[in-house]
C-alpha cells in the first residue's frame, strides 16, 4: 500500500519552505478567534525577511501603517520559521518599551511549544530533533538545544552581553516622544553603540528595523542617511513617484503593485471610509507619518505648499520646476522698483563646516509683498561665512530696481552670529542683530508669519535650482531634519514687516571702514544678481 500524505503534511511541507505558507499554516494557533485575511503586502513582507535569511539582504528597513501585521510577522512568526532549518540562529528583538518585547518574544515561544510545531518542525530538521532549553526559557530569553536564542529587550537595554546572528528593532520610539530631539537621538545613539555591536559576525550578520515614519530624523532617516539599507516603504495610499522597489538578492526584486495614485495598501481591512476616519482622528501630521511614512504631510505642517507665490523672468506661467503640491497659479514679474533690500543670515553653531549649515538669504520688499532673490544654503566655518556675506551683499548694488540696494544685514545672535556681526561691522554699514528669544521658539516664529505666507504675499523665485530643497524644508517644518532655511525666512518676514524693535545695540557701535564691498565678487556666479 503506498503511503500517501495528509492534507496538513502538505500544508507544513510547503510552511518549511515559505515563510508567507507558514504565517497562513499557523496562524490559528497564534489567533484562532481571528479569521486571518490575507493581502498582498503580507507577502512582500515574508519576501523581504526570506532573503534576510538567506544572508541576500543584511541591511533593511520596513515602514508600513500599524494594523498591518507588522510586529507578528517581524518578532513572532518570522523567528520561529527561521528556527525550523537554522535551530542555532541566534537573535536580539528590541522594541521601545519592554513590555511589547516581552509580549511577542512569548508569542513567539507560543507557536514553538505549540503542538502543530512541535509535530511538524522541531523533529526534521537537518541537525535532527531540538528543544527548548528547560534552564534558558523565561519571557525575554529563550535558548534551544542547538544553542539557538531569543532575547527581547527594550530599546537602550544593553543585551546583556548576548551577541547574534541578527538584530532588529520593531519600534524603536513612541510616537509620543518624536518630538523630543534628545530622545531620538538617544535611540540613534543606542542603535549605532549598543545594537549594531551585538553581532557575531558583522560580515554575515543582518540588521533590521520596522516602523513608522514619524520624524526625518527617526532612525528610519538616519540610516537611509547612511545608505546601503534595502528599503520596503509601503504607504497606506499610493504615491507614484514614491515606489518602492526592493532588490531581493539572486535577480529577484519586489516592487509595489499599485498603479494608480491614492490606490490603497489593505483595502478589505482599510477601506476608504476607514482612512478617512484616520486622517480625522491622527490629523494630517499624524496621518502622514504613520500611515503614509511621510515624516511631514505632503501639503506641508506649518508652512503649506500651495500658500507660496512665484516670481520667473518668465513669468505668467507655472513651470515644471515649480515643486508638487504648489499653486497652479501663473508667476508674476519683479516690481519696477523696491522698497528695501535684506540679507538674513542664521548662522551654524560650530566653526566648522561638517554638522551645521548656514542658510542666506536676500530678500526684497515691495508694498505689502517680499520676493526672495537669492539663497545659499551651505555647510560654512566662521571664515567662510564671513566671506560669503560679503559676497551676497555685494551681488545686490544701488541700482535700477534695487535702488538702494541691500541696506541690512539681519543675523541671528546666536552660534556663530555674535562673532560672523562683529567682524562684517567692520567692513559694511547696516549689520543688525535679530535674537530669537524676543519673538519665542522658532515654531512661535513661524506662527507669526504663516498668516503672510498664506494670503499669498511671499514670492519664490520659479527658475532657481535650490527651489525644490526650500519648499521641502518649509513644508516639513517643525518635524524636518534642517530648519536653517526656516529660520532665515522668518527672521526676514518679520523683519521686513517691522515686527522687531532694533535697538543702537543690536546694531552695535563699530564704524564701517568702507571699501569692504569692493572686495566681493560682483554678480559672478549669483542665480538673480545683477542683469535682471
Amino acid at each position: 500500500m503506498t503511503w500517501e500524505p495528509n492534507r496538513e503534511d502538505v500544508l507544513a511541507e510547503k510552511a518549511r519552505r515559505h515563510l508567507a505558507d507558514y504565517v497562513r499554516f499557523m496562524w490559528d494557533v497564534l489567533e484562532p478567534d481571528t479569521p486571518l485575511l490575507w493581502n498582498w503586502h503580507i507577502d512582500a513582507v515574508c519576501e523581504v525577511l526570506e532573503a534576510v535569511s538567506r544572508e541576500q539582504i543584511r541591511k533593511l528597513i520596513i515602514n508600513i501603517p500599524p494594523g498591518h501585521m507588522k510586529s507578528l510577522l517581524f518578532s513572532v512568526f518570522w523567528p520561529s520559521w527561521v528556527w525550523i532549518e537554522k535551530p542555532g540562529w541566534r537573535s536580539l528583538f528590541a522594541s521601545y518599551a519592554e513590555d511589547l518585547a516581552e509580549r511577542d518574544s512569548v508569542k513567539c515561544r507560543d507557536l514553538i511549544t505549540s503542538e502543530r510545531y512541535q509535530r511538524h518542525f522541531s523533529g526534521q530538521t537537518k541537525v535532527g530533533e531540538w528543544a527548548l532549553s528547560l534552564d534558558n526559557n523565561r519571557k525575554l530569553f529563550f535558548e534551544n538545544s542547538e544553542h539557538g536564542g531569543r532575547l527581547a529587550l527594550s530599546v537602550g537595554g544593553k543585551g546583556t552581553g548576548f551577541r547574534g546572528n541578527f538584530v532588529g528593532v520593531d519600534d524603536p520610539i513612541n510616537a509620543l516622544d518624536v518630538y523630543s530631539k534628545v530622545k531620538r537621538e538617544r535611540v540613534v545613539r543606542w542603535w549605532g553603540k549598543t545594537m549594531s555591536t551585538r553581532l557575531n559576525d558583522k560580515r554575515t550578520g543582518a540588521r533590521a528595523v520596522i516602523m513608522q515614519r514619524l520624524h526625518e530624523e527617526d532612525l528610519t532617516g538616519f540610516l537611509l542617511d547612511q545608505g546601503g539599507w534595502e528599503h520596503l516603504c509601503l504607504p497606506t495610499e499610493f504615491e507614484p513617484d514614491r515606489r518602492c522597489v526592493v532588490d531581493l538578492g539572486a535577480g529577484k526584486r519586489f516592487e509595489d503593485p499599485r498603479t494608480e495614485e491614492g490606490d490603497l495598501l489593505f483595502p478589505e481591512l482599510f477601506p476608504q471610509e476607514v482612512v478617512d476616519e484616520a486622517k480625522l482622528e491622527l490629523g494630517s501630521d499624524g496621518y502622514a507619518g504613520q500611515h503614509q511614512q511621510r515624516p511631514a504631510p505632503a501639503e506641508g505642517l506649518m508652512l503649506k505648499r500651495d500658500w507660496w507665490r512665484f516670481w520667473s523672468r518668465t513669468p505668467g506661467h507655472a513651470t515644471a520646476n515649480r515643486p508638487k503640491g504648489c499653486t497652479e497659479l501663473a508667476s508674476v514679474r519683479l516690481p519696477d522698483k523696491f522698497d528695501t533690500l535684506l540679507l538674513s543670515i542664521d548662522c551654524a553653531f560650530k566653526d566648522s563646516a561638517k554638522n551645521d549649515s548656514v542658510s542666506m538669504g536676500v530678500w526684497a520688499k515691495a508694498g505689502p509683498n517680499l520676493y526672495l532673490l537669492d539663497r545659499v544654503n551651505a555647510k560654512l566655518d566662521f571664515v567662510r561665512t564671513v566671506e560669503q556675506a560679503k559676497v551676497m551683499r555685494g551681488q545686490w548694488p544701488p541700482k535700477p530696481p534695487f535702488h538702494h540696494g541691500v541696506q541690512t544685514v539681519l543675523v541671528e545672535d546666536k552660534a556663530n552670529g555674535p562673532a560672523v556681526m562683529s567682524t562684517l561691522r567692520r567692513s559694511m554699514p547696516g549689520v543688525v542683530a535679530f535674537r530669537p528669544e524676543d519673538i519665542g521658539s522658532k515654531e512661535a516664529r513661524v506662527s507669526a508669519i504663516s498668516p503672510t505666507v498664506e494670503a499669498g504675499n511671499v514670492f519664490l523665485p520659479e527658475d532657481a535650482a535650490w527651489l525644490g530643497d526650500l519648499v521641502d524644508q518649509y513644508s516639513s517644518f517643525p518635524r524636518g531634519k534642517h530648519d536653517d532655511d526656516v529660520d532665515m525666512t522668518s527672521q526676514a518676514v518679520l523683519r521686513m514687516f517691522g515686527l522687531l524693535t532694533v535697538t543702537s545695540k543690536d546694531i552695535g557701535s563699530t564704524k564701517p571702514k568702507g571699501g569692504g564691498l569692493g572686495a566681493a565678487s560682483g554678480t559672478k556666479g549669483s542665480l538673480y544678481g545683477g542683469g535682471m
